[in-house]
């Protein structure tokens, strides 16, 4: 009975796992089988299927039937195949490789809940569009921007794109287009060709592309006809010096399968750069290359990435289906709905059924993550690989040497990208490094990327027809059609260059009246057509521009400038009147308060010179009245250095110094000012800028054809009806001369570089420029604009610019009013300190003086009367010392002092022999409180 219940509890058992883990499950493939990448992609799969199968820790009751279709480089067989592929129950699909089959299979897809793993790298098969999709390799999005990087790197600015005219080549070049363009760079010219087309068609796309100036050539191509474009370009001669070859994955896909390499196909790739998919070096990817050496049925001893990719993909959805089988879900297939008619019948698709449990595995699959070969293998939110990563290849010799890498994270660098993913992304352009390059013809100079275009064509460069200010550029009879200033300093910058550049003026405008500068801009943007009449058949267009272009922001950003050769910007010209001199012009120089402090500094000083000089000086000793006029004489003489007196003490001394030499910065500082009011400031106006000129309700005047008119407008919102558009010279003169109430302006806003033109000789004294200047810079990102701007540098550093300057513009300037009088007055605030200074050092001068004094008096009062002393002997007077004896006192010589106190200090020692010890005591006690009043008073 053990036995019996054992049995049907295993057998019971068994039933159990037959019902939930199905045995087979079929899973189909889609590749071209005899293509580069078909040859590593199917032996991969077919290994992979076989180490599934074989390993007892997945999928254990669970076998996978690989089903393959070859698709045989045929969208249409290759549609056909994958349609039958679907009709066998397969809960999914590796595949396919091709962009095209890929975006009509993705459909069918969707319809049956079927994941298709797939290698095709279109950017366009987005998981929005197609849910199913889920691609097994990188997206071409990444390795467009990759290309990007490295024409932002080596600093070119337009490349030429051949691509193969399918959804791989267009949608893939479409991404790069919007890559290049974030990096101010961009495709000159797209060159398509057909998929499986001639080789004459090869052939014809080259030669036009040799006739371009672009020589930096991206290669976006099939594997298998990729080859051919090289060999052609190789006899066009398009393999040389000058020449740069950016090559995407698919070279490096031809080269890793291939057993060997042959001389002539090597000859073809030298100096070709290539990217290719980054796999870091691991285990198991060494040990998968040995297994490739026993894997059978095989074609080529070699494998590329995409063959670890397929490897990974396999073992992706083995994962996924070992999950989903473990997690309870059942494989089962239900017929579609859609696929009846509105009578009810079934249409022709009888074997098409729907995977039910389609969306769980496609679940499973989008959020499996694991290390195989290619790396770790997850899904970010739009289904695509994680970090994705190229290695930057140069083809050389026989065999290709790594420049460096590139991934989204850090962009090209030295280091591999694993390293860096341990580290903060840095993208800085600091950071970007490559190892050198050995670049077409075997050199190691990088190419400047362009040349002038070898198409037997000149370039058509316009040249606006000038009325007013003709010594820029005018039409001229000679053989070049033009002349003036700017059409010199073109001719020589082109002289510089290391290429010839052939060229052709052609006029812009009527000769009538000056063009418009914005329609000649746009019209260069838009290489516009024009016909010059008569022969209406004889078409053109604009190729460049040459003349007194104004570089705006607004400008920049349709066409390129060079290096500006003048400075540029707006300037305020107004009508002036001459400044008559006035009798009180003397006064100017000076503010009022300037004056005032400088005249009570002249008195204070006098005064406190007599103060110093009084007891020792006889110049300053005499009457009241006399020392009165001495002490104004003496103040205001020192304004010419010119004082009688002389002075002998040593405070004097000092204070008499430093204030001759606060004059004397006073006196030059007057004499200057003066001399400017009187000679410079003969010209005043009431407009004093562009502020004062806004404020106003007067009419401007513009330039005809000038930027100024939309710029007071858009920028500065001045009235339209307040511009007066001026044609020539003549009006501009007339214009100022009436003024605003005879119908002229109150001033004219021009170009800075206009007024380096000579003024007509009737308004060269009734004109004036405000100094500002609104200066904007250009773009340089044509190359030939690069090219010009250097050679302008040359043309500065060496005087040419300057000579062909003097040629054309060296002429009488008009006369330029400075500032305002008033901004020309020195004030008090330019002289406070030195004012400072003084008043520090006579306060502190009269401090020393009247200290000594005291201490002089305090000793003269301190010694008494002798004689009451002596008279009276056994008692103390002390006689309080009054104020006018202590005038009399300061009034005193100094002579006179010193021998009245070597009198009294004689008198002083004999009345202290006779009186005893206390009376002497006392008599000093009592002299310093009656001192102290006094000099308190004082």
């Amino acid at each position: 009975m053990w036995v019996a219940v054992g049995v049907l509890g295993n057998n019971g058992k068994s039933r159990g796992i037959s019902e939930n883990y199905p045995s087979v499950v079929n899973v189909g493939g889609l590749f071209t089988f005899n293509s580069a990448i078909g040859r590593s992609a199917v032996p991969a799969i077919v290994a992979a299927i076989e180490d599934v199968n074989s390993d007892t820790t997945i999928l254990k009751h669970t076998k996978i039937n690989l089903i393959l279709q070859d698709t045989n480089c045929s969208g249409f067989l290759g549609t056909v195949q994958a349609m039958q592929l679907t009709g066998n129950d397969i809960i999914a699909a590796l595949g396919p490789q091709s962009s095209g089959i890929a975006h009509v299979i993705s459909h069918v897809a969707n319809e049956l809940q079927v994941p298709l793993l797939s290698f095709a790298t279109d950017p366009t098969l987005s998981s929005l569009q197609f849910p199913y999709f889920l691609r097994t390799t990188t997206n071409d999005y990444f390795q467009m921007y990759a290309i990007a990087d490295l024409v932002e790197y080596f600093g070119w600015r337009e490349v030429v794109a051949i691509f193969v005219d399918d959804d791989y080549g267009r949608n893939g070049i479409s991404v790069l287009s919007d890559a290049l363009a974030k990096k101010r760079a961009k495709i000159s010219y797209k060159a398509a060709f057909i998929p499986g087309g001639p080789k004459s068609d090869i052939d014809s796309l080259l030669v036009g592309v040799n006739l371009l100036e672009s020589r930096v050539v991206v290669v976006h191509v099939n594997p298998d006809s990729g080859l051919n474009i090289f060999s052609v370009a190789k006899r066009l001669g398009m393999m040389s010096r000058g020449y740069v070859w950016i090559a995407t994955d698919w070279l490096p896909s031809v080269l890793d399968s291939s057993d060997n390499i042959d001389s002539d196909t090597a000859n073809l790739l030298q100096g070709v750069i290539a990217l290719r998919h980054h796999t870091p070096d691991s285990d198991l990817k060494k040990r998968f290359s040995y297994r490739w050496r026993n894997i059978i049925n095989k074609e080529t001893s070699r494998f590329n990435s995409y063959a670890l990719y397929a490897y990974d993909s396999v073992w992706l959805l083995a994962r996924a289906l070992d999950t989903f089988l473990n997690r309870g879900g059942n494989v089962s297939f239900s017929d579609d709905q859609k696929l009846r008619d509105s009578n009810g019948s079934t249409l022709h698709f009888k074997s098409l059924r729907i995977f039910d449990q389609g969306p769980n595995l496609l679940q499973i699959l989008t959020e499996s993550s694991f290390i195989g070969l290619s790396e770790q293998v997850r899904f970010d939110s739009d289904k695509n690989l994680i970090r994705p990563a190229f290695d930057v290849l140069n083809i050389g010799g026989t065999g290709s040497r790594r420049l460096g890498y590139w991934s989204n994270y850090s962009g090209l660098s030295i280091v591999p990208p694993e390293i860096l993913y341990t580290k903060p992304p840095n993208t800085s352009s600091s950071n970007q490094h490559l190892y050198s390059v050995l670049w077409p013809g075997e050199t190691t100079t990088k190419p400047r990327g362009w040349v002038f275009p070898n198409n037997g064509n000149p370039l058509q460069i316009a040249v606006p027809n000038r009325v007013t200010f003709p010594d820029f550029v005018t039409k001229d009879k000679g053989p070049l059609g033009a002349r003036g200033f700017c059409i010199d300093v073109f001719e020589a910058a082109v002289e510089l260059l290391p290429y010839p550049v052939p060229h052709q003026y052609i006029l812009y405008g009527d000769g009538r009246r000056n063009p418009m500068f914005d329609n000649l801009v746009n019209d260069v943007a838009q290489n516009v057509r024009i016909f010059r009449f008569p022969f209406l058949h004889d078409i053109t267009k604009y190729d460049a521009a040459v003349g007194d272009v104004t570089i705006t922001t607004n400008r920049t950003r349709i066409v390129d400038f060079t290096q500006p050769f003048m400075e540029s910007g707006l300037v305020v010209v107004a009508p002036v009147k001459e400044v008559k001199s006035s009798p009180w012009s003397f006064l100017m120089p000076f503010t009022w308060q300037m004056w005032g402090v400088t005249g009570i500094f002249f008195l204070f000083v006098g005064s406190v010179v007599w103060i110093l000089e009084h007891r020792m000086n006889a110049d300053f000793r005499g009457p009241p009245r006399q020392q009165l006029v001495t002490v104004f004489w003496f103040s205001f003489s020192t304004m010419f250095f010119s004082h009688r007196e002389n002075t002998v003490s040593t405070l004097g001394r000092l204070v008499l110094i430093l204030w001759l030499f606060v004059v004397l910065i006073i006196n030059s500082s007057y004499t200057a000012s003066l001399t400017s009011i009187l000679t410079v400031q003969q010209l005043s106006s009431r407009i004093q800028g562009m502020d004062t000129l806004i404020s106003s309700s007067d009419p401007i005047g513009i330039q005809d054809g000038s930027f100024a008119y939309k710029y007071l407008i858009d920028e500065l919102n001045i009235a339209e009806s307040r511009l007066r558009i001026l044609k020539t010279r003549a009006e501009y003169v007339n214009a100022l001369q009436q003024g605003p109430g005879g119908g002229g302006v109150a001033a004219i806003v021009d170009e800075l570089l206009m007024l380096t033109c000579s003024c007509p000789a009737q308004s060269a004294n009734s004109v004036r420029s405000d100094g500002s200047s609104q200066e904007v810079d250009g773009d340089l990102d044509s190359p030939l604009a690069i090219d010009l701007s250097t050679a302008i540098l040359q043309l500065s550093e060496n005087g040419e610019l300057q000579r062909i300057h003097d040629k054309w513009l060296s002429r009488d300037k008009c006369s330029a009013q400075t500032n305002p009088i008033d901004e020309s007055r020195l004030s008090l605030k330019s002289f406070w300190g030195l004012f400072l200074i003084c008043g520090i050092a006579f306060f502190v001068a009269l401090l020393v003086f009247f200290g000594r004094v005291c201490w002089q008096y305090s000793r003269y009062s301190a010694e008494g009367e002798p004689h009451d002393v002596e008279s009276h002997p056994s008692r103390r007077t002390l006689r309080t010392p009054s104020f006018k004896e202590l005038i009399d006192f300061v009034d005193k010589k100094e002579a006179e002092i010193k021998e009245m106190l070597r009198r009294k200090s004689g008198d002083s020692r004999d009345i202290r022999v006779k009186a005893p010890m206390g009376e002497q005591l006392r008599f000093q006690n009592r002299l310093v409180p009656a001192i102290l009043p006094t000099l308190l008073r004082a």
